[in-house]
């Protein structure tokens, strides 16, 4: 089968423009909401009085975004008819992904938050693969409308990438479980009303980690301080588990089997991820293109010199390759098992993540001086995507994993 993008898709982007337009920016600059997208943005969202976190009028303006799209048929997009979705698949996200960061900053799609019109519920994915009857009726309908956050605890204060080595641990104490360890990193506990937490319940590799869904007002459960990160504001809590309890109905998944929930989260995640940074880089792009055509410079405009042409022209190429791979690995995604592929999904992810990098930096020097102001948005753009060369698997571990399969070391074709 040859890939080509479904007319259907096209359609449905021209129709999502229309959505945007009517719907979701007039309420970014209704008021005053223009402070949370303009120069004064990383004040206006972050809350410093409690350890800078998003600030509750940010979270609700993002409430609002949320409910519009959901009302309009946006936000489930994604998600399969059995949620109220309309069974995007992973081709549609990914091309969804790309068309709306590629308009830059703006409430339709902010991914320090990752917020958009057009959800990403990598989550939800995880309750319906892996949860049981009454866990998936309890949290997706409340994780989809935000009356339940769930945050994901893996990540530990002596570990990161290698995720088969956990200290925390769980044990059996009659029907429950008793869990003590730390999580570091552990995204979105502000807010969260339950914690997704990883945990050693038996043996001392892979298989023997365990998930559990525990809630954060349990006894023991502490939430000590929010990382402060190179983008604020932050949501990367330190956690402390002394003793919590919870009842076997809290494991997620099979008892021992917890990492392929971990795996799960991150292939839902990692091709969406690459999708968003090559239109973020092609958003930087264009721009930095449009300011060097208008910018007179010595008499002439800024785009008549190669210094700045031929940077923007390489920028570009690798966009325009990214792109093609992004796309095709995520058209063979709904059609080949996730672990044939995995390495073609790092590919797209690390190259991505630097390509979004390189373009934001580019386009600052390109402008100049603007360019590194906050009234442009590109060292906001930077600074966001820079988390993902590091999150949900370092560039370092994507590489290792394309060289597992390239070599036979790991892989549909391993030799041994």
């Amino acid at each position: 089968m040859d890939f080509t993008l479904p007319d259907e898709l096209v359609r449905l982007l021209g129709e999502l423009d229309t959505f945007v337009d009517s719907e979701i920016r007039p309420l970014q600059e209704q008021d005053d909401n223009a402070r949370f997208f303009d120069h004064r943005r990383e004040f206006a969202r972050t809350d410093v009085e409690a350890g800078g976190t998003p600030h509750p009028e940010w979270e609700a303006l993002l409430a609002e975004m949320f409910r519009r799209a959901d009302a309009a048929g946006w936000l489930r997009y994604g998600l399969p008819e059995s949620v109220g979705g309309s069974g995007g698949n992973n081709l549609d996200m990914a091309v969804i992904r790309e068309h709306l960061a590629a308009k830059g900053l703006g409430l339709h799609n902010d991914l320090q938050n990752e917020s958009s019109v057009v959800g990403n519920f990598p989550f939800v994915h995880m309750f319906l693969e892996f949860g049981t009857e009454a866990q998936r009726h309890e949290f997706i309908e409340g994780m989809i409308t935000h009356r339940k956050r769930v945050a994901f605890g893996l990540t530990e204060p002596d570990h990161g990438s290698d995720a088969t080595w956990l200290e925390t641990t769980a044990v059996r104490d009659g029907d429950d479980w008793i869990i003590n360890g730390g999580k570091r990193f552990n995204s979105g506990l502000h807010s969260a009303t339950h914690d997704v937490i990883f945990a050693r319940t038996s043996g001392d590799g892979a298989r023997g980690i365990t998930a559990f869904i525990v809630p954060t007002d349990a006894p023991g459960f502490s939430v000590d301080f929010h990382w402060w990160t190179l983008n604020m504001p932050t949501d990367h809590a330190e956690v402390t588990l002394r003793d919590v309890r919870v009842p076997g109905s809290a494991v997620f998944g099979e008892v021992g089997a917890g990492l392929a929930l971990a795996q799960h989260f991150v292939h839902e995640n990692r091709i969406r991820q690459a999708a968003s940074g090559v239109g973020a880089a092609q958003f930087c792009i264009d721009r930095s293109v449009a300011y060097a055509r208008d910018r007179i410079t010595f008499g002439q405009p800024l785009a008549q010199r190669q210094a700045v042409q031929w940077p923007l022209v390489e920028l570009h190429t690798e966009a325009a390759l990214v792109r093609t791979l992004v796309q095709r690995t995520a058209w063979e995604l709904d059609r080949t098992p996730h672990y044939q592929i995995s390495d073609r999904v790092s590919m797209c992810n690390y190259r991505a993540n630097r390509l979004v990098c390189d373009a934001a930096d580019r386009a600052m020097q390109v402008h100049g001086g603007l360019g590194y102001t906050r009234h442009e948005p590109f060292e906001h753009i930077y600074r966001h995507h820079r988390r993902y060369r590091i999150t949900e698997g370092a560039e370092e571990i994507q590489l290792r994993k394309i060289a597992g399969y390239l070599f036979g070391y790991a892989g549909p074709r391993r030799t041994g």
